[in-house]
């Protein structure tokens, strides 16, 4: 597996997991920037998850990417979701 199919495999799980949270869960996870490592086939990947908006009726979250070496740093893969909030 190259770097890029393997930091996009980390993106894809990354990004279902924060997404499969309600928007009450990522508000209180997102009030600060999350960054963390997380480790596939014993190669680390860091790992952003940033809240962009927070409207009234959504959320719209990022997940990046890198696998720590330079070039990732400056290019990391990102992806975005949307979680609808609650109509009341």
């Amino acid at each position: 597996m190259s770097k890029r199919e393997a930091c996009r495999k980390v993106l894809d799980s990354e990004v279902q997991r924060w997404s499969a949270m309600s928007c009450d869960q990522l508000i209180i996870e997102l009030r600060n920037l999350q960054e963390y490592v997380v480790e596939l086939e014993s190669k680390k990947y860091q790992v952003e998850v940033e809240l962009l908006e927070n409207t009234d009726k959504y959320l719209h979250v990022m997940v990046a990417v890198d696998d720590v070496s330079l070039l990732a740093f400056i290019f990391p893969l990102t992806s975005s979701f949307i979680s609808q909030k609650p109509i009341n």
